[in-house]
């Protein structure tokens, strides 16, 4: 066994990587419950991957036979069923994970230096996770997801000068046709999954080359021992491995109960709209995406005003945009000398719970008539959200915070 690993690493470097990455990658010592979730991303990408290979095998791309074949999936492929709702449920639980990790960062200061490049791979990440869930959710030929497309295609007519092109373009015909089913069944099969598949390992030895935050947001880098090891830090592999085996268990355990007892969990995760074929004459009563592109859904219903000019469809779609760019600023936006929200002062700590909050109610909103009193607090939430990121500069700069640790602390 010592020959071929020794041949092996010769022609590949494997020893050298399983010691950078696993065996010798030291993280803090001072891991919570927050810092599951990144693993939990990770098993959530194979297992998209895994089902979606085998859901491919069955599945045809045509608007004649796309609903047929997933209802053949689902009554006569023996485990279709099984193996659908695991690729339909995790695309949920995906996001799940996706937005609690990245609310980690917001807690513990992640995306601060000198983890930024970090950040903005994880960003970039989350724009592709979403590109690719929206382009599988037009694959089942339902009626919500034609109708989906249909409107959040048109979204693009509202750029100025080129957006009916980009939106005939996106589609490959006027309308939302075979053509665009093709299209999107290449980017959500091949094209985008190689994209994220290289991003997350970007986003991997990104954070082994700069060490993983903890939640105290000091760096443990800066006390080494003789052997050149930080003094906080422990080897990921062990420790780290069977907590995260731990972590994955009870998370299987949950999954697996909304699998098997609530696939559609209420019309959350699957429409009841998405059971009948694709209706260019039946619009659904309210479009609505799903549930995760909600809160930004909600943001670009959420004006109505026509200011500079320029329509408030527009200016719907530009702060709808904007309400994902801005995550990519947020490094930047950040001025606070502290990380962690440990450390933080009473203003960080309320403008992050106002935020989380605004998020939540604007998701609920996007599933609701944009209309009366539902409009009003949507109006009210879009600005609170937007305020967390303008405001930033200011508030974390004048925010009072208390002097981190030299060391992690075992809390």
């Amino acid at each position: 066994m010592q020959k071929l690993l020794t041949w092996i690493d010769d022609r590949f470097p494997l020893t050298k990587a399983w010691k950078e990455h696993l065996a010798e990658y030291y993280a803090p010592r001072n891991f919570n419950f927050w810092y599951y979730f990144g693993s939990l991303a990770l098993l959530m990408l194979v297992l998209q991957i895994v089902t979606g290979i085998f859901l491919t095998m069955h599945y045809k791309p045509d608007v004649t036979l796309a609903f047929a074949s997933v209802e053949y999936i689902m009554r006569d492929v023996p485990w279709g069923w099984l193996i659908r709702y695991l690729h339909s449920t995790g695309a949920s639980f995906f996001f799940i994970v996706v937005y609690l990790h990245m609310f980690r960062g917001l807690l513990y200061g992640s995306h601060r230096g000198p983890r930024e490049l970090v950040w903005l791979i994880g960003t970039v990440i989350f724009v592709a996770l979403m590109a690719e869930s929206f382009m599988g959710y037009l694959l089942p030929w339902g009626n919500m997801s034609y109708w989906g497309a249909q409107v959040i295609i048109s979204l693009f007519d509202a750029i100025p000068w080129i957006g009916p092109g980009l939106s005939e373009w996106f589609r490959g015909d006027y309308v939302v046709s075979d053509a665009t089913l093709n299209r999107f069944f290449a980017f959500h099969v091949i094209a985008i999954p190689l994209v994220l598949v290289m991003l997350v390992f970007l986003h991997i030895v990104a954070l082994h080359k700069v060490g993983s935050n903890n939640p105290d947001g000091i760096e443990i880098k800066q006390h080494k021992g003789p052997d050149g090891h930080p003094l906080d830090g422990i080897p990921f592999h062990p420790y780290y491995t069977v907590k995260d085996i731990v972590g994955v268990t009870v998370f299987l355990i949950l999954f697996a109960a909304v699998v098997f007892f609530a696939p559609e969990l209420g019309g959350w995760f699957l429409e009841p709209d998405n059971f009948t074929p694709a209706n260019n004459l039946l619009t659904p009563p309210e479009i609505v995406p799903l549930w995760y592109f909600t809160p930004y859904y909600s943001i670009l219903r959420a004006n109505v005003f026509s200011f500079f000019w320029i329509d408030a469809k527009i200016w719907g779609v530009i702060f709808m945009w904007l309400s994902i760019l801005l995550f990519f600023f947020l490094p930047w936006l950040d001025r606070s000398p502290v990380k962690s929200i440990r450390y933080r002062g009473w203003i960080y700590k309320t403008a992050l719970a106002i935020f989380v909050i605004a998020f939540i109610i604007l998701g609920w909103l996007g599933t609701q008539p944009a209309a009366g009193l539902n409009l009003l607090i949507a109006q009210v939430c879009t600005v609170l959200y937007f305020a967390f990121f303008f405001l930033m500069p200011w508030y974390t700069k004048i925010d009072k915070t208390r002097p981190e640790p030299e060391r992690v602390t075992s809390k």
